[in-house]
């Protein structure tokens, strides 16, 4: 089930440098959000209108096996792209070091979501002001390993 195809970087320059330095190095550098210090995780998707391969990096957020993937686009009003090609096809690919694994993510709601909510928040607590300043609710992804 791994996605292959065609893979077409992030025209934000700092996303692109940071998946693509991420993976040639198995997750031991570009591991972090810039200079924070918090680690990150790459997701791989398949755009829904391009078809093309997407690899994005995300505050890691793992608990039990599984990751969220937090929509938040940094509090802006819409959601990412990948929150589109998600809801298109579930099918991920998740890269924790050194090797990426497939897996499948749902949108979860309710008291699910506000559980993996406040997990992303203890993580990275900027996402309280993006929360704040999104005029949306923030969706959250929950990944399991693809049987």
């Amino acid at each position: 089930m791994s996605i292959t195809g065609d893979y077409e970087p992030s025209t934000w320059q700092w996303v692109a440098d940071q998946a693509a330095e991420y993976e040639a190095s198995g997750g031991t550098r570009a591991n972090t959000l810039r200079d924070t210090g918090i680690p990150i995780i790459v997701m791989t998707t398949v755009g829904r209108k391009s078809g093309k391969v997407r690899k994005v990096p995300l505050m890691r957020v793992e608990y039990n096996g599984a990751y969220a993937l937090v929509a938040s686009k940094g509090g802006a009003p819409e959601h990412p792209g990948w929150y589109h090609n998600l809801m298109a096809d579930s099918t991920v690919m998740i890269q924790d070091g050194p090797a990426p694994f497939d897996a499948e993510a749902r949108l979860v709601t309710g008291e699910e979501r506000e559980a993996w909510w406040e997990r992303a928040v203890a993580v990275f607590p900027p996402y309280a002001e993006y929360k704040d300043k999104a005029d949306r609710e923030i969706p959250v992804f929950i990944t399991s390993p693809a049987t």
